[in-house]
């Protein structure tokens, strides 16, 4: 979408006389050092060429499939590498191949002091060393030891481990030990609540715990008494030794002593008995946050399937990227995303929210945070983050002075239509957008900080942190801003990975994502530009469409074939955790491949892409027999600068829609300045003048984005959150 040129006819002449002449310059040199520099443009077409190729074929002939990718018509991928069926030879055979490359790495904390702020609050920041790393081999050694001593411990095979554990280098070392010695593992999330993770230990009849001091002590201690079956505690700090005041029953060990005690020659010598590709590798417990948290069973061939498939389509990943850490590795993103790190050879340092960035919360001014230490080449990230850093940017772009906006302006439509035919800007780059990507580099840590806490990435929570990527924020506007590709697309359990790029060397990827399916599905090609769609299969899997008679989508649609979207191949997972009535969604075919029903509304286009258009179970019917998408509802309201975050509520009995909007505390600041009103946040959301103008202007937003979308905008009663 351009922005808006309201500008002097003679400042735009010049404008574009002047790219005329550079473009008429540069145009040869450029031309052939691109074919020289990448003969992979030259032997295959221009980007904008190879964007129109064909993604996906009916394998059938038939137009609502299966689908299957191009490069996978004949069969689907299920492993890497012939033989590397499991998730434990996955990684042997990493360490096998990148022995004495770095694996993972943790920073080391040189001090920690309080800060006080101007407002009474006592805010702990800590001062950082450099990244300390374990080879492949290394983590191999400590998986082994780890997982010797948890059956010495007298766990079993094939009796669930379960972790509560922020992400750290110590979660993969216990996952790893637990592939190795086929203990399923059963992870939760660590901002969960007691009763959730009571539900999650008991459901799954867990006799030992992997947890972190803090965690332990803050979390899990208060409800022990509710898990009668827990006996072991493994604690991953080294400090304190010794665990007094825990029930009668439960042991206490440090992480690091369980390793010791399988690391004795006469332990380490026992023979393990490692998994099968189909026996349960992990219970992924979702975050509960609409009811009790339900477990997904995924088994080893899920999981490897999944990485091949999510492999196959990152141009260019090999031992040389390094990834940054910090999503929660309880969700299958970001397990998934390093695991495909550990099948290349990448290396991983860890981060948080906290330490992210050189201003983050509880980096000490002055200092360096973590991506900064670590100059990261790749790292995962969802669309409500970057939806809130495009704010932050035109933000920006609008506290300039107006040479400098015009000139922005300019720069930002030009790039555009660049990109449109897919070429590059790189004057425009140089001398307009290096300051805004500086901008962005800095600024995208962040904003990943939600009240101190991980972003809550689950399955269930529709619309919010993962929700859908509005159009408006696609390649055009994020690509021009931030110098990278990102991808939309509207379905359940989105968690987009965004692979992005530092330096020269550039890894962006959108991957469309589904927990029941193992992370992926669908990706957009880096080359692909266009907008409002979420690709092709990936070569895991394959896609086909079915009737949906009460939302009027049909196959036999014209000029595009449309249903819900079903998924099928090696990656579809074995189901929810004793939930007979979940696993309704799932069937096996008359070939003996499993499927699993999304809920979400596609059509495929002529190229084998996928536009997801409806959801069943999004829209709500009013009382007046209207039907209204809450997401789209979500997606249009979140483009509205005053708005930092939305959630849409409708009930059947009435005629309207309520929304729950969280304001951005900058902009609300800054309206409340324009008209004269004063107060602190907590009182202006209170105001009741504050509320008319907010509303009026929110409203205007709804109209425009009505007017775009041309469908009728629902009335809705907007509640102020603080």
């Amino acid at each position: 979408m351009k922005l808006k040129e309201d500008l002097n006819p003679m400042l735009l002449l010049l404008f574009h006389l002047m790219v005329w002449i550079y473009t008429f310059i540069t145009f040869m040199p450029s031309y052939i050092l691109s074919w020289v520099s990448r003969p992979d443009v030259g032997c295959c077409g221009s980007e904008e060429e190879r964007a129109k190729k064909m993604k996906a074929l009916s394998v059938l002939g038939c137009p609502e499939g299966p689908y299957r990718a191009v490069s996978a018509t004949k069969r689907l991928a299920t492993s890497l590498h012939p033989g590397v069926d499991t998730l434990d030879k996955m990684f042997e055979d990493a360490a096998m191949r990148f022995p004495h490359r770095d694996c993972l790495g943790t920073r080391e904390v040189i001090s920690e002091e309080d800060e006080r702020q101007s407002n009474g609050k006592v805010f702990k920041k800590v001062v950082l060393g450099e990244y300390c790393w374990l080879s492949y081999a290394e983590i191999l050694t400590a998986a082994s030891q780890l997982g010797s001593g948890l059956a010495l411990l007298g766990q079993q095979p094939k009796n669930n481990v379960a972790i509560f554990c922020e992400t750290r280098a110590e979660w993969i070392i216990a996952a790893e030990a637990c592939f190795m010695y086929n203990f399923p593992l059963v992870t939760l999330y660590s901002t969960l609540g007691g009763p959730a993770i009571a539900h999650g230990l008991n459901e799954t009849q867990v006799t030992l715990v992997i947890t972190s001091r803090e965690l332990l002590e803050t979390r899990l201690k208060a409800i022990l008494i509710e898990v009668p079956r827990l006996q072991h505690i493994i604690v991953v700090d080294n400090t304190p030794t010794s665990w007094p005041g825990y029930p009668r029953g439960i042991s206490v060990h440090n992480m690091a002593a369980v390793q010791k005690l399988g690391a004795r020659p006469e332990n380490a010598a026992r023979e393990r008995k490692p998994p099968l590709p189909s026996e349960i590798a992990v219970i992924m417990y979702t975050s509960g946050s609409t009811g009790i948290p339900k477990g997904v069973m995924i088994s080893h061939s899920n999981i490897i399937a999944c990485i091949t498939g999510m492999a196959e389509r990152i141009p260019n990943l090999c031992e040389e990227d390094t990834y940054i850490g910090y999503l929660p590795l309880a969700h299958v993103l970001e397990l998934s995303a390093e695991l495909v790190c550990f099948s290349h050879g990448c290396r991983i340092g860890y981060s948080s929210p906290q330490t992210l960035a050189d201003q983050s919360t509880k980096i000490k001014k002055g200092t360096k945070g973590d991506a900064s230490a670590l100059q990261p080449t790749l790292m995962a990230a969802v669309p409500e983050i970057m939806d809130r850093i495009y704010k932050n940017v035109m933000t920006k772009v609008e506290e300039m002075n107006c040479v400098q906006r015009t000139l922005f302006i300019l720069a930002y439509n030009y790039k555009l239509e660049q990109l449109a035919k897919g070429y590059s800007t790189p004057l425009c780059d140089k001398l307009v957008f290096r300051k805004v990507t500086r901008f962005f580099r800095l600024s995208l840590p962040t904003h990943l900080s939600n009240n101190g806490n991980t972003p809550s990435l689950s399955q269930d929570r529709l619309n919010q942190q993962s929700g859908p990527l509005p159009v408006t924020l696609h390649c055009g506007q994020q690509n021009i801003v931030l110098w990278t590709f990102l991808w939309d697309g509207v379905s359940m359990a989105r968690e987009q990975v965004w692979l992005c790029c530092n330096g020269n060397k550039c890894h962006t990827l959108m991957l469309r994502c589904f927990l029941i399916t193992c992370v992926c599905s669908l990706c957009v090609l880096v080359w692909d530009y266009s907008t409002g769609r979420v690709g092709g299969p990936l070569v895991c899997c394959e896609i086909k469409l079915k009737d949906w008679v009460e939302g009027g989508y049909r196959r036999t649609d014209k000029p595009h074939p449309r249903g819900e979207i079903l998924i099928g191949g090696p990656n579809v997972t074995m189901g929810y955790y004793k939930n007979e009535a979940k696993n309704q969604d799932f069937f096996v075919d008359e070939n003996g491949q499993r499927w699993f029903c999304t809920g979400d509304i596609g059509e495929f286009q002529e190229d084998g892409c996928l536009k997801i258009i409806d959801r069943k179970k999004d829209l709500v019917k009013l009382q007046a027999g209207e039907y209204v998408s809450l997401g789209k509802v979500e997606a249009m309201l979140k483009n509205c600068p005053l708005v930092e975050n939305i959630c849409a509520y409708a009930n059947s009995d009435e005629t309207y829609v309520i929304g729950f909007v969280v304001p951005n505390q900058k902009q609300l600041l800054a309206l409340a300045d324009q008209y004269g009103i004063q107060g602190t946040r907590e009182e202006l959301c209170e105001s009741k003048v504050m509320e008319e103008l907010v509303l009026k202007i929110i409203t205007e937003a709804a109209l425009a984005g009505q007017r775009r979308l041309k469908k009728r905008f629902y009335c809705v009663e907007f509640f102020f959150c603080v």
